[in-house]
């Protein structure tokens, strides 16, 4: 983290060739399409330290690939200082993202700069199976890789999507659009393991976080969440052959006017898989509609099916603040598959909204046996 500081102040150590973008033909007018790829390719291939500069102004920029695997010495540094836009007339390729950095070993990309992604330009309301939009930053089979610093806003799709990636490190970033934006996810990850999420400020129309099949010792800390629906698990079982979630850790994260809070979810399918060795400890809840929530009926309550993912020991631990909702425990677990080893300790939420007076303060729990232990409101459920 220190070189990641040190790389958004554009010192990237000692032999370091810094590759600006505007060497490369960039304008900083806002107005003029710029490639900033070919700062990027030179730096790649660079045979000592690289760093590529991304200075201050406004860059406007259509899709691009930043593709390795790079010859020069790891880390391949990106400082951010200045605003990047998307070309009015951006078309991505069929399942392209806005920005992608794609098959590195060894990536920083830091800075105070801005990815905007000029959402509200492409947003429908209502607009239900309408095709995902573009990410603005995608990583994929990028490895030992720190984000530090940068800000996202407005993102058409998802934020940062991270998929087949391996010890990342995404620190003091800052995630916004606006709370009824479609399905901008601030941070969604698939098939990825070993990464941080820390000391980031992270609100969106949809989940701070995503942790989707296959994704293996996460841990996100100290985050501030909202709006947006919350820190989930899931959706889970909604492709075929799903690879389990496991070892996730959620900490000193705090929630704000969220749909949910701490969420597992899983579709109504026959697909499946298991996610288990959850933790979701020392949170704070302020008018959060579902501070506590396993949902297995997600999606397509009215189907016969059921959810075929097996939840697992799972933690919620000292969990506190207030509910905007009447039923602030709410486990919703699978008939065909049970919830097993699921346990609450130390619950003080208190219920702050505008619901019936005679509808008691309560926990709801279905095809689960609870563990409990210490401070429990609201109550928990009969045994």
């Amino acid at each position: 983290m220190k070189q990641a500081k040190a790389v958004a102040t554009g010192n990237g150590g000692p032999g370091v060739e810094a590759f600006n973008v505007l060497d490369y033909g960039a304008k900083t007018d806002g107005k003029t399409p710029s490639s900033i790829v070919w700062a990027f390719k030179a730096a790649c291939n660079h045979p000592g330290k690289a760093m590529v500069v991304i200075p201050e102004g406004k860059f406007v920029v259509g899709s691009i690939l930043f593709s390795g695997p790079c010859s020069c010495e790891a880390p391949l540094m990106v400082q951010v200082s200045g605003t990047v836009v998307p070309q009015g007339n951006t078309v991505t390729a069929e399942g392209a993202e806005w920005i992608t950095f794609q098959s590195i070993d060894g990536l920083i990309v830091s800075g105070k700069g801005t990815f905007d992604g000029q959402g509200e330009k492409s947003w429908k309301s209502k607009c239900k199976g309408c095709k995902r939009l573009p990410a603005s930053l995608k990583f994929i089979k990028v490895n030992d890789a720190i984000i530090s610093g940068i800000q996202s806003v407005n993102a058409k799709g998802f934020h940062f999507m991270i998929s087949i990636c391996r010890n990342l490190r995404i620190d003091d970033v800052n995630i916004t659009a606006p709370a009824d934006s479609p399905n901008t996810d601030g941070i969604h990850m698939s098939k990825t393991d070993n990464v941080v999420i820390s000391n980031s400020r992270i609100g969106t129309g949809d989940d701070c976080v995503g942790i989707i099949h296959g994704s293996t010792n996460i841990t996100i800390e100290n985050i501030d969440c909202g709006p947006g629906h919350g820190i989930s698990i899931g959706s889970l079982g909604h492709y075929d052959s799903e690879a389990d979630v496991s070892g996730i850790t959620v900490r000193n994260c705090s929630f704000t006017d969220t749909d949910n809070g701490a969420r597992i979810k899983t579709y109504k399918t026959d697909s499946p898989s298991r996610a288990s060795g959850i933790i979701f400890e020392d949170l704070v809840m302020k008018h959060v509609k579902n501070p506590i929530l396993i949902d297995q009926e997600y999606g397509k309550r009215g189907s016969s099916k059921h959810s075929k993912v097996s939840i697992e020991d799972v933690k919620f631990s000292n969990i506190r603040g207030t509910s905007a909702s009447k039923v602030a425990v709410d486990l919703i677990c699978s008939k065909a598959s049970p919830c097993k080893g699921i346990s609450l300790k130390d619950i003080d939420l208190h219920f702050v909204g505008t619901g019936e007076a005679s509808i008691p303060f309560s926990s709801n729990c279905t095809n689960v046996k609870v563990s409990y232990s210490g401070i429990q409101n609201p109550p928990p459920c009969p045994p």
